[in-house]
């Protein structure tokens, strides 16, 4: 115990030791603290940096060129960067935004004048930043339902562009900010096209935007709209594929996109609503408040037109449709180009307006470019590679329907009597190219897809190489001409009054009719110019018509009075009754049956002419099998000198023509004629009425006699040898220059095939059969069997038919065991099991060795395809 206190005392005595000794360092440091802290308050305050000062607009844009318009812009006259002026009053307002493409490349699908639609955007202010942001104008909520409460659910705005305020003029109320990266970026629209699924890795394609590259080339600024073309430039460091000759270098590819920035228009506009009985483009609407079963408030494109005297029957308009011949226009087409536009004015005198179409020449010396959207122009080119003929686009506001401007794109090569590009000729003349075209159709700029003028072309060619040979003189030659102006000029105009397709109007008049010309002068050859007729070429040269129709048609005059005529709702109804009536026929593109499967009513087509379309066609292909006797002497003896590659277009040209009339006879099989009057219309039948048995059957025997015949498709041998095309350069390196004669027969021949053989014909048939097809499938697929193989039993088989009965079989086994096997019907299935076991027995050995080596093939193929049946 001792101990343990002892021990304690000599700790608590070290610790007072230490504490003694630390105190006084401690108190000496605390004094060093304060008196250096006070040293430091008694030293002389240091001044505080300047804040800088805000830089204003004036400051910012002081080596800047000013640019007044719709939006102020100055361009900085050493660097080229552009700032923007947004005012106070400009906030949380709605502008129209347009673009279209001031030269580009075919290659990109990205050529001169095409559109590339309008948008509403909106610009808001966000604390230090200005938002472009695309409004939705797809739905509408009526403001007295309830339900308009929740009109933003599930619908998502565009916030294009979120940009930094530079500097804020508070006295003015104006904003500045920097503008490059909304105009030199695709900020605004996609310029660059997406790679479509399934196409080739090898296509041609853009690189990637170059920044550094890209640049503005005008501004041209104006109180109500405010416009730049900028220059994309697009690049990659190393190209599998160059494009063609048209792009210079492939790794740096240029498209120049002009953007329009437009104030939304302040006018007594009155929407209106579409019809479906009437073809307009439109804008789709959906009410979101409705509860009915159509639930459209689709707005019609159409002009502002108003009468200068409201109370006058026919007025002229207060604006009317103006337009402009681009200088670059051929002087001697002008005449035609402003008669033919101009008669859209017979149309528009029927629904009250005079004068409203008016035609001027653009001067040489004019300071205003054609790309100026102020300006509705007529415009010429003259493409490497022809993207078209003719185009007719316009742009509207979205939210009303109204049209805000519009151009005729046309091409030089129509009217050229030869092909800048004879492998897309091939494909066109056998149809192919209107089949992509209908897959086009389905996109979302389909608006703008026309092929009227490529159509056109090739039955003018046809129509040129005919008057040849049964040496027309040159006024007969000088009529087709015109005539063919005046329907390219009338059909493009009148997509641009919002008028679509109408393939169903060349059904107006009778074979006989359709070369009587007192008629169709007055009326039209067809319904409406808004189709793609046949060329009306008639055999009998003594009884020609018209070749083109060359005035608005009755379709037209009364589609032109539901978009413009001022109407109350009763008088528009009793319009619109009037559409059962046999000359107001209407389908457009969805309707027609211009590709394999497509559609149902044959009447709605494109490439046909009468209201007996199967006889014009059957006729057609006599028409051109009679020319093909007479081209080759006819060549020989009128261009010496020259080598034969316009008769091996003719060749092209003949076989094409038999092509697309095999086309228009196959759709009458499976066919199904639509009504699309409304419900207790007078006037209506039935929506769905199958295509009379004998009728079917009609087509049936002419494709076997025209098209599936051993003696179809023969023309003068001696005209092979000499369908030779020119040489230039190395063009036929890599592959053989002879023409392919087989194949360009069977290419016809499958077109017909694919669309008698597809999973839609076939299951609509064997549908149709429950209410009113009397041309069973048993018996259609029974008559084809025959059609192709029965001639041929017990002989020999000439190439032709081998070639077409190989196919055809093919087919057939596609059906059971192929890729597409789950798209046909069981009873699709059943009749291509039994028509093969037929073929297996009609290829008994018999004919030449050809034709013995032909039917063990069509066994051989049988057999291996039933093992693999399930």
């Amino acid at each position: 115990m001792k101990i343990k206190y002892s021990r304690m005392l000599e700790l608590t005595t070290l610790v007072l030791m230490l504490m003694v000794f630390l105190v006084p360092q401690n108190i000496e440091a605390q004094k060093k603290k304060r008196n250096k802290k006070k040293d430091q308050t008694e030293a002389p305050a240091k001044p505080a940096p300047k804040k800088d000062k805000k830089k204003t607009i004036k400051d910012l844009t002081k080596s800047s060129k000013e640019i007044d318009g719709l939006f102020k812009m100055y361009q900085d006259t050493i660097t080229g960067s552009l700032q923007m002026v947004i005012s106070e009053d400009q906030i949380n307002n709605e502008y129209i935004y347009f673009a279209q493409i001031s030269n580009g490349v075919v290659d990109a699908r990205l050529f001169r004048g095409r559109y590339g639609g309008s948008k509403v955007f909106k610009i808001k202010k966000y604390f230090n930043k200005i938002e472009f942001v695309t409004q939705n104008t797809s739905y509408y909520f009526d403001s007295n339902n309830a339900i308009s409460k929740s009109k933003d659910a599930n619908m998502s705005e565009g916030n294009m562009a979120s940009i930094k305020v530079e500097a804020y003029d508070k006295e003015k109320g104006l904003y500045l900010i920097k503008a490059d990266n909304l105009f030199l970026k695709e900020t605004f629209s996609q310029i660059k096209p997406p790679k479509f699924p399934g196409s080739s890795p090898t296509a041609f394609s853009l690189g990637s935007l170059n920044k550094d590259k890209t640049k503005i080339n005008t501004i041209d600024n104006y109180p109500n709209n405010t416009d730049l073309e900028i220059e994309y430039v697009y690049s990659k460091p190393s190209v599998l594929n160059g494009g063609s000759r048209a792009v210079t270098d492939g790794r740096n590819v240029s498209i120049l996109v002009r953007h329009s920035l437009i104030a939304m228009p302040d006018n007594d506009y009155e929407v209106r609503f579409d019809d479906p009985r009437v073809g307009y483009f439109m804008t789709q609407v959906n009410d979101q408040s409705s509860l009915e079963a159509t639930p459209y408030r689709d707005l019609i494109h159409r002009w502002n037109l108003v009468k200068k005297d409201p109370n006058a029957a026919i007025s002229e308009p207060v604006t009317p449709i103006t337009w402009w011949m681009e200088n670059s226009t051929p002087l001697e087409v002008r005449p035609i180009i402003k008669s033919a536009g101009e008669k859209w004015n017979l149309a528009f005198e029927k629904a009250g307006f005079k004068n409203a179409v008016i035609i001027k020449q653009q001067p040489d010396d004019a300071d205003w470019d054609a790309g100026d959207i102020r300006y509705n122009v007529l415009r010429w080119t003259s493409s490497p590679r022809p993207p078209f003929g003719g185009y007719g686009p316009s742009f509207v506001n979205p939210k009303t329907g109204e049209i805000l401007g519009a151009d005729i794109m046309l091409e030089f090569s129509s009217l050229a009597n030869s092909l800048r590009n004879e492998k897309l000729f091939e494909k066109a003349a056998l149809y192919d190219f209107y089949e992509e075209m209908s897959n086009e159709i389905n996109s979302k700029d389909h608006n703008t897809i026309c092929a009227a003028s490529q159509m056109a072309q090739l039955n003018q060619m046809f129509g040129s190489l005919a008057n040849t040979v049964f040496e027309a003189s040159s006024m007969e030659k000088s009529k087709m001409l015109n005539e063919f102006l005046h329907f390219l000029i009338l059909h493009e105009m009148g997509h641009t009054l919002g008028l679509n397709h109408n393939m169903k109007s060349s059904q107006l008049h009778s074979i006989a009719d359709v070369n009587n010309e007192a008629i169709t002068s007055k009326v039209g050859l067809t319904g409406s110019v808004m189709d793609y007729p046949s060329i009306n070429f008639n055999l009998d040269r003594d009884n020609q018509g018209e070749y083109w129709t060359t005035t608005p048609g009755p379709y037209d005059v009364w589609a032109i009075q539901f978009g413009y005529q001022q109407m109350n709702t009763n008088e528009m109804e009793a319009l619109l009754s009037k559409s059962t009536q046999p000359e107001l026929a209407f389908g457009n593109d969805a309707d027609d049956m211009r590709a394999p499967g497509k559609a149902i009513d044959p009447r709605v087509n494109v490439g046909d002419m009468s209201n007996d379309a199967i006889q014009f066609s059957i006729d057609r292909i006599k028409l051109a099998n009679e020319v093909a006797k007479e081209v080759l002497a006819k060549y020989r003896n009128q261009e010496n000198g020259k080598s034969f590659q316009a008769l091996r277009s003719s060749y092209f040209v003949l076989t094409g023509q038999q092509a697309g009339s095999a086309n228009t006879i196959s759709r009458y099989i499976g066919g199904i004629y639509i009504d699309r009057g409304m419900n207790g219309q007078q006037g209506t039948t039935k929506p769905y009425t199958p295509v009379e048995k004998e009728k079917q059957q009609l087509a049936m025997k002419a494709l076997s006699d025209l098209v599936f015949a051993s003696n179809a498709f023969t023309v003068p041998n001696d005209l092979y040898n000499y369908l030779a095309g020119q040489r230039r350069g190395f063009n036929f390196f890599g592959g053989p220059e002879d023409p392919k004669i087989h194949s360009r027969v069977l290419g016809i021949q499958r077109n017909v095939l694919r669309h008698l053989l597809h999973a839609n014909t076939l299951q609509r048939i064997t549908d149709s059969e429950l209410y009113g097809n009397e041309y069973k499938l048993s018996e259609m697929m029974n008559d084809l069997n025959n059609a192709i193989f029965r001639a041929d039993i017990y002989g020999s088989v000439n190439s032709f038919r081998q070639n077409l009965q190989i196919e055809y079989t093919n087919m057939l086994i596609g059906m059971l065991i192929g890729k597409q096997e789950g798209k046909f019907t069981n009873s699709a299935k059943s009749m291509a099991l039994y028509n093969l076991n037929k073929i297996r027995t009609m290829a008994a050995p018999a004919g030449n060795i050809s034709s013995r080596a032909h039917k063990q093939h069509l066994r051989t193929l049988i057999d291996n395809a039933k093992k693999e049946i399930k």
